[in-house]
């Protein structure tokens, strides 16, 4: 079984529920699953610790994940046109996968959400695929053959995965951006599993 990671970083849940939708359309793809992750929230106390184990939701993520998995599929809010610093700070500690190379040839794809239409999406999306180019992972995108991100009035990017989520960040997914969600993450199986024949 080829296992596909799902790594976030969520604060309000939006991105928690779109990283379920980006399972649903990996595990759609027969020989794929998903492993989702989170990483935990930085602290601006630098005494302030975390427990090993998040309260609720995808456990934490380790490199170990990163080795194991055939792909990866990177969530985080919008922040000022930005990756969330949770995301980033786990990002940052990689340097020896990088070292070693064990990005190289890995599929990824990149999701996320932001309050507002023009919240930084696009932007937050491309800081995504930075670390993954240096990593050498081939970024998988959403194609326009998907009528859906030609019509959507919400979320979707041909960059990857999006949600508007509301000034209070409290609007669900609409169904477009669930089926985008799911979409990409059926077309980061495909390619996963093309690559591995």
């Amino acid at each position: 079984m080829i296992e596909i990671l799902v790594l976030y970083y969520s604060r309000h849940g939006s991105i928690a529920e779109m990283a379920k939708q980006m399972a649903r359309g990996i595990e759609s793809v027969k020989g794929v699953q998903a492993r989702i992750r989170s990483v935990p929230p930085v602290s601006t106390v630098c005494e302030a610790t975390q427990s090993p184990v998040p309260d609720k939701g995808a456990p934490y993520v380790s490199h170990d994940d990163l080795k194991e998995c055939a792909a990866i599929a990177l969530g985080s809010p919008a922040r000022f046109g930005n990756m969330a610093a949770p995301l980033k700070y786990f990002l940052e500690t990689t340097g020896s996968l990088w070292l070693s190379g064990t990005l190289v040839g890995k599929p990824a794809a990149v999701f996320t959400s932001s309050s507002s239409m023009h919240g930084g999406q696009e932007a937050t999306l491309l800081s995504m695929m930075i670390p993954l180019l240096h990593h050498g992972a081939i970024i998988v995108g959403l194609p326009y053959t998907d009528s859906d991100l030609l019509n959507t009035t919400s979320g979707g990017t041909p960059y990857g995965a999006s949600h508007v989520a509301g000034v209070d960040n409290d609007l669900p997914l609409t169904d477009t951006e669930q089926r985008l969600c799911a979409a990409l993450g059926k077309r980061l199986a495909n390619i996963t599993l093309a690559l591995h024949r």
